[in-house]
């Protein structure tokens, strides 16, 4: 069986950006209504068994107490904020589990959920439904990342095609290069070849050597590189911390309780009166033969 991890506050991001706005009783629900129909399509396929949604219920984090400048609530437009927690309904009325997410990110639930999901016996892969490259650090022979937008997948070996490193070093190259997503800073002058090259001979930022006379690979300002690097090493330890994701998020649910059961037609018929649409209602009636 195949296990489908999904970023939900990814998913409600993109909604909120790509579908037509709609307001009932003076809220903002468009985004919503987005998200329910996609996540009805995609629970309705015949390939989908095993499904949960992540959500960052709090858009802060423990990362927040350790840096700063890591990203934050502000700026997000206030019409997707009051979306969050309906959109956690929503998923809910379809019958997916929902991992909401407060002391940890949403990154962090389905990194757990794939470490322990593809480590079952009953378990052929696991497929994390998001393009966002922290998660290429889970990647391995049974676990994939797939961008469900441009239907683009990434195996152990795409991972190194794209990043120029293994999924292991994916947290140490955020290190280097930055995530502005994350509001991870990066080391001046690292950029994505340079990372790529040097974390192909080393791994992990503690074992690149503190001399560039002393490196294996010689890529275009290595003198440079290396400076900038010894001058920040432990900042690059901290940003590798903030970007390497959690596997020990407490998740209460086993692989059978992911099994989706079909709707929860009650409550979805609820919220298609919150939603001002009951077309999804009606669909997953007739899926359901109700």
């Amino acid at each position: 069986m195949q296990v489908h991890l999904i970023d939900g506050t990814y998913e409600l991001f993109r909604a909120f950006y790509g579908a037509p706005s709609a307001s009932v009783e003076g809220r903002e629900v468009g985004a919503t209504r987005a998200l329910l129909s996609n996540f009805a399509n995609f629970v309705s396929g015949a390939e989908v068994t095993h499904v949960a949604v992540a959500f960052d219920h709090e858009i802060e984090s423990f990362r927040n107490a350790l840096f700063d400048g890591y990203k934050t609530g502000e700026g997000i437009d206030p019409d997707l904020f009051s979306q969050f927690p309906l959109a956690e309904d929503a998923t809910r009325a379809l019958g997916i589990v929902v991992w909401p997410m407060v002391e940890f990110e949403a990154d962090d639930a389905l990194a757990a959920g794939a470490a322990r999901f593809a480590a079952h016996p009953g378990v052929e892969r696991v497929v994390l439904c998001s393009p966002d490259k922290d998660l290429a650090q889970c990647v391995n022979e049974r676990v994939v990342c797939w961008d469900r937008l441009r239907d683009k997948w990434l195996d152990p070996a795409g991972v190194k095609e794209k990043f120029g490193v293994p999924p292991e070093s994916i947290p140490d190259y955020l290190a280097l290069v930055g995530d502005a997503a994350d509001g991870i800073p990066g080391i001046p002058k690292w950029g994505a070849k340079s990372a790529g090259a040097v974390l192909s001979a080393y791994g992990h930022v503690e074992q690149i050597p503190p001399q560039p006379g002393e490196w294996t690979v010689k890529p275009r300002g290595a003198v440079r590189l290396s400076a900038e690097l010894e001058a920040a090493r432990d900042q690059a330890l901290l940003y590798r911390r903030l970007a390497t994701l959690r596997t020990d998020v407490p998740l209460k649910e086993d692989l059978s309780a992911l099994r989706w059961g079909g709707p929860d037609l009650a409550a979805l018929e609820r919220l298609s009166s919150v939603l001002g649409s009951d077309s999804v209602l009606r669909r997953m009636r007739a899926h359901v033969g109700a």
